[in-house]
């Protein structure tokens, strides 16, 4: 009985957090105007169109010297990266890089830091997919140690999740529950390692 009763709680403690990391993901949009900083990092995956256009736009409002795009699949090429983001040629050709050796988020933290150290970028951008964010905030700051890099998020808003009702879409339901499987594993990882959250309080809003 005790073991049904412990299964139970733990189950009501994982349901009330999923709750309340989709609810932290639907209000981190729309994302607020990030101050300037020196580089702006697009971290590509589902809609990646949609992540690469918001940091150009960023680029073009003079938020940042230059664009990484991470996590490029190598079959793209440069100029069909170009077409997507709607790019003005002049500040592509002279703003935007892209990284063709990420292959997940630990590989996006990577090839950001690489980059930024190679530019010596200590203020970064982050922009990705809003459900992303809190994932790859944690693994970023796992690799660019803050106060040495400092880092805003600019979630960017994924049309599924914005219902009131997501639960209720099988494909949002779906991506919520594993993005949040894997933002419970990250954490876990943290605290064995001993190095805690890498994330402020309110990261989510920035």
């Amino acid at each position: 009985m005790k073991s049904v009763i412990l299964f139970l709680t733990l189950v009501l403690i994982w349901a009330a957090g999923l709750l309340a990391f989709a609810e932290r993901v639907r209000d981190s949009t729309p994302a607020r105007i990030p101050k300037r900083a020196d580089g702006i990092v697009a971290l590509t995956g589902p809609n990646s169109n949609e992540r690469i256009g918001a940091a150009v736009g960023l680029l073009e409002d003079g938020l940042g010297q230059r664009v990484l795009v991470s996590g490029v699949n190598r079959v793209v090429s440069r100029e069909e990266i170009r077409t997507v983001s709607r790019t003005v040629r002049r500040l592509y050709d002279c703003c935007v890089d892209l990284g063709f050796t990420a292959a997940d988020t630990v590989g996006n933290a990577r090839e950001t830091a690489d980059w930024a150290k190679a530019m010596r970028y200590d203020d970064l951008i982050i922009v990705t997919a809003d459900y992303h964010i809190p994932r790859a905030m944690l693994e970023l700051r796992a690799v660019l140690r803050e106060p040495d890099v400092r880092l805003q998020a600019y979630p960017v808003p994924t049309s599924a999740l914005q219902a009131r009702e997501w639960w209720r879409s099988p494909a949002a339901a779906r991506l919520i529950v594993l993005e949040y499987c894997k933002y419970l594993a990250i954490l876990g990882r943290e605290a064995v390692l001993g190095l805690g959250p890498r994330e402020p309080a309110d990261s989510a809003a920035a």
